[in-house]
């Protein structure tokens, strides 16, 4: 079952502008209050991840993505605290990115939004601690810990960001993301399109 809206396209000067004020009004519509840095690094990061090589790796298959639990691998194994939070940055932009810009077609695959909610807060969270080494590293650790922290809902951010333009809403497939994720901006496009979600029949299904 499907919600029909019309797509839009619009010109704009910055793509980084765009998502500056796209992130502002889906953190506003979501009910979202964070730090400017941390509200600043997710516009960033939308930004790098437009160009599809910053997203994917390059590799002897052409670009794609690595495993993100191959990439948290080598950050727990690297003895280098450089190479160590680049992984950790690595998994958790690229779980914010896929699970906010992709989670509604995850449906699927192996694994699916709520995997990366865990990938992802999990990698900031640890980041988070590792960098507070120096003033601009206490200045990313808060950004990073609010990432952890909020991660879930700025799946949402990103969701709401995607879908600005216009896009079909799969009834049956935001129900599944609520059920895995808890997510507010799913609930709310299902209780617009009438449906209740019921956390006493669902409870014992979500992860």
């Amino acid at each position: 079952m499907r919600a029909r809206s019309i797509d839009r396209v619009e010109p704009v000067a910055s793509l980084q502008e765009f998502f500056k004020d796209s992130v502002a009004g889906a953190m506003t519509k979501q009910g979202l209050d964070v730090d400017d840095h941390t509200a600043y690094y997710v516009v960033n990061l939308l930004t790098l991840f437009a160009r599809s090589e910053a997203l994917f790796d390059r590799t002897e298959n052409g670009l794609e993505l690595k495993p993100l639990a191959t990439v948290l691998a080598d950050a727990v194994d690297s003895p280098q605290p450089k190479e160590r939070n680049f992984a950790l940055q690595r998994v958790g932009d690229v779980s914010l990115f896929v699970a906010g810009f992709f989670g509604a077609g995850l449906a699927q695959r192996l694994v699916d939004v709520d995997y990366y909610i865990h990938m992802g807060g999990s990698a900031y969270g640890a980041l988070s601690v590792h960098v507070k080494g120096s003033l601009r590293g206490r200045i990313f650790s808060a950004v990073f810990a609010e990432l952890a922290k909020k991660f879930a809902d700025f799946v949402d951010v990103l969701a709401e960001v995607r879908s600005a333009a216009g896009q079909d809403i799969d009834i049956l497939r935001t129900y599944e993301i609520w059920q895995r994720t808890g997510s507010r901006r799913a609930a709310r496009q299902l209780r617009r399109a009438g449906i209740e979600p019921n956390k006493a029949i669902d409870g014992d299904t979500r992860h």
